[in-house]
């Protein structure tokens, strides 16, 4: 515990729809970042700021998450599960823990990649009693989020989610993390949808102590392919391989999890994941999931979902290639559109 706060909520019930098909068959908070789930590194930033006790609110394959993430007993600390009949939005997830919750507590959205210093954001909280503080980090698509404005303090005094391109007016968008007091709770309608930071934020900045904070660490979206690569490039820099490689010529950023074997290939930025077989391929800017095999083929740009096979002569570019998926012989796969 960390200057009296030891509790946090994760909102972790969006289908991810954006990385369809891989979170066909899993929640997106555990798709794996180097043979970890991506939502693994938030909690482990919140156990080293402090927290004991976290509360996932799960709502889309909710079984999953408990098998992934566990009880916390790993970590040190409890983990408890709150499971939504219907999506509640991320006020609305919190509303239902309001008896359970602390007088100050974290809460946090749990689909994105984060490995940070949680304890300056609690510093920045009780110093400048806020009655809501936002971690706030610079983009360069601030459209995309929530933009912020803070004046010499920290203060907030505008807030705008998903601005379209000519209201921007400031990078720092909302990391999605937040320190909460709890009679803030009382200001979200009950059994409705309801969003933290597109309704009770705004709605606030006049009435009420909201306060950005700097966030200092790594902090990424992983909605879409070319984040949950990303992801996976920042790791590689900072993971120890434990797989093989042979004959196999490396550039940038490589991983290579426990059992991977790659052999006669040239990887360029890759992430190879445990159990995956890599053979006379070329890997650029890519993730090879869980017992994945690539036999004589060129990928780029793209992710190859768990135990998915590609076959001899193949191209797959800037796409997403789902679990137990079979690339044919000689065939070419590419999204035109880059969106994936």
């Amino acid at each position: 515990m960390y200057r009296g706060i030891r509790q946090a909520v994760i909102m972790v019930g969006g289908m991810g729809t954006r990385l369809r098909p891989l979170t066909l068959t899993r929640p997106k908070p555990i798709l794996p970042v180097a043979d970890k789930p991506c939502l693994g590194y938030l909690i482990d930033s919140f156990v080293r700021g402090g927290i004991e006790e976290i509360i996932l609110a799960c709502g889309y394959r909710s079984q999953q998450l408990v098998e992934a993430i566990g009880d916390g007993s790993d970590r040190g600390i409890s983990i408890e599960y709150s499971f939504e009949d219907e999506p509640m939005g991320t006020g609305g997830a919190i509303k239902l823990l309001e008896d359970r919750l602390d007088d100050v507590f974290v809460a946090a959205n749990g689909d994105v990649f984060a490995d940070f210093d949680l304890r300056q954001e609690i510093d920045a909280h009780y110093d400048n009693d806020a009655d809501i503080t936002l971690a706030l980090t610079p983009v360069d698509n601030p459209w995309e989020f929530g933009t912020a404005c803070t004046d010499g303090s920290g203060r907030i005094y505008k807030f705008i989610e998903r601005p379209k391109k000519e209201e921007v007016v400031s990078n720092m968008i909302n990391a999605g993390i937040y320190i909460v007091k709890r009679g803030m709770i009382g200001y979200i309608p009950s059994g409705q949808m309801y969003d933290f930071s597109k309704d009770l934020v705004p709605s606030k900045l006049e009435s009420h102590r909201i306060w950005g904070h700097r966030m200092e660490g790594i902090w990424m979206d992983v909605g879409r392919r070319k984040d949950l690569i990303g992801a996976n490039m920042v790791m590689a820099e900072r993971v120890r391989s434990t797989g093989s490689a042979s004959d196999t010529e490396t550039f940038g950023p490589v991983y290579l999890g426990g059992d991977a074997v790659v052999q006669s290939s040239t990887l360029k930025g890759a992430s190879i994941m445990k159990g995956a077989f890599v053979t006379d391929s070329e890997i650029v800017n890519s993730v090879v999931m869980p017992g994945a095999r690539v036999c004589g083929a060129r990928i780029v740009d793209s992710v190859i979902g768990e135990n998915a096979v590609v076959n001899m002569g193949s191209i797959v570019e800037r796409c997403l290639i789902g679990d137990g998926a079979v690339i044919e012989k000689n065939t070419a796969h590419t999204d035109e559109g880059g969106k994936a």
